[in-house]
């Protein structure tokens, strides 16, 4: 079987097959984005406002049909899929709108007389690494901000979304993008290990594992390429006193399971003050018990299969080790059933630091619950952790909060809000969560040659 297939985790069935690009196919490929960036780089930025509009526009009217495709190949809700698409259509607005601004030249206070200006332009081919979980929106913020810069790009998604990428490609054709622009590869391991090497690729961005992240940064480091990582998440989502109790669960809810807990910046770890604990686990546990896994395709499921029974079978094994050393499941705790890649709805407590589940990221349903009796102690386990991409902080007085979101080690807090994403906002870690920023006006500024004038 290729590596590049569609196997639709709701039904296990293998849907549709994609041949591997050969390693002529790989060479044209870097060639033809090598030669368009010599033209892009020289487009006017109305030029580029104009494709990333056209592209929004283009999304925006085959809504229904993209989201789809990823409803299939990774086992997304279908209203989540829909929504997953609005976000994208966002991105590409924000960029073609505020894109401009971020290209300004920036005029500098010069000491000794004269002016000196610095100037932002594209680097050249830039190689996106790209994951399963969120098939449009993670090229999205990828693509456009770098289209934007003059960069263009090779796209190498995951393996079990050949449809959605071959459709992204599309999209960009359609829009009127210049041949070679953007540049859709299906590649192996191996191939992209000696595409990194390729003096003609100037950046690598990955979205994916700690491993993923590690080998690519690894290849890249050898021949001095910059890379952007964003990794894994194990978010604290901390409770420290709230005047609605069931407001709250809400939203714990939202940001535990949307995406089917399938997303680095989920909620994962719940830190809940110790005069609240127990009232939120009943009624958290109460709202996990109520929420069943269903078809995706139905306008009413809220939560579908895990990506796939592998991914789910990894996840039990998890939560089974986590409960063979001694953690509590209060609702859930394994598969729906064996040969299938539906999860239960899963609450973890009792989850100390000795278990290796404490220290790992549950990527699926599955929350932890920990009891804390001071801020102090919310912070320590907060940061206790390898990875530090999100976080969330759910407190009343609105200096409590600044409070514990400066102790906080992570790359973005939300207060009073499940962790999230806006085109506007910046996103991305620290620690072994990864390393740059996207979105917003840090997206733009990640892959641009800052070029100095200075003129006596």
């Amino acid at each position: 079987m290729s590596i590049y297939a569609v196997t639709n985790p709701a039904t296990g069935q293998v849907e549709k097959e994609f041949e591997t690009i050969t390693d002529a196919g790989l060479q044209d490929a870097a060639t033809a984005a090598h030669a368009a960036f010599g033209s892009w780089r020289t487009s006017s930025v109305d030029d580029r406002v104009a494709l990333l509009g056209r592209v929004a526009d283009l999304y925006e009217e085959r809504k229904d049909e993209l989201a789809s495709i990823i409803t299939r190949e990774m086992g997304k809700p279908v209203l989540q899929a829909r929504g997953e698409i609005d976000i994208v259509v966002s991105i590409y607005r924000y960029y073609a709108q505020n894109g401009p601004k971020y290209l300004e030249d920036e005029q500098l206070d010069v000491v000794a007389g004269g002016t000196a200006v610095v100037r932002k332009e594209g680097l050249g081919v830039l190689l996106g690494i790209m994951p399963w979980n969120f098939p449009y929106y993670q090229v999205a913020r990828f693509a456009a901000p770098n289209l934007m810069n003059g960069n263009t790009i090779l796209l190498k998604h995951a393996p079990q979304c050949p449809e959605s990428a071959l459709a992204m490609e599309q999209v960009f054709r359609d829009a009127g993008a210049p041949e070679g622009a953007y540049v859709n590869i299906f590649a192996t391991n191996e191939q992209i290990a000696e595409l990194i090497a390729d003096p003609r690729i100037q950046g690598v961005s990955l979205t994916g594992s700690e491993r993923a992240g590690s080998a690519v940064a690894e290849v890249a480091g050898r021949n001095l390429k910059k890379v952007v990582l964003e990794l894994g998440g194990s978010d604290p989502f901390i409770l420290l006193d709230t005047a609605n109790l069931d407001k709250t669960v809400k939203r714990a809810v939202n940001g535990r399971m949307g995406n089917g807990g399938q997303a680095c910046n989920a909620a994962k770890r719940f830190v809940v003050m110790e005069d609240l604990y127990d009232d939120f686990v009943e009624k958290f546990t109460a709202s996990l018990s109520a929420i069943t896994p269903a078809d995706p395709t139905d306008e009413k499921t809220f939560l579908g299969p895990l990506s796939s029974q592998a991914a789910a079978d990894n996840l039990e094994k998890q939560v089974k080790s986590a409960i063979d050393e001694g953690a509590t499941a209060l609702v859930g705790g394994a598969k729906v059933s064996a040969d299938a890649a539906f999860f239960q709805p899963t609450v973890l407590t009792g989850v100390t630091p000795d278990m290796d589940v404490f220290h790992q990221e549950l990527f699926g349903p599955v929350a932890m619950i920990f009891k804390v009796a001071s801020e102090e102690e919310a912070v320590a386990l907060a940061n206790d952790t390898p990875f530090g991409l999100g976080s969330s902080i759910f407190a009343e007085d609105p200096q409590r909060a600044q409070r514990v979101a400066h102790q906080i080690d992570a790359g973005m807090v939300y207060v009073n809000e499940p962790s999230g994403t806006a085109a506007e906002l910046p996103f991305g870690g620290v620690k072994r969560s990864g390393v740059g920023r996207e979105l917003g006006k840090y997206g733009m500024d990640e892959f641009v040659n800052r070029k100095l004038i200075r003129t006596r």
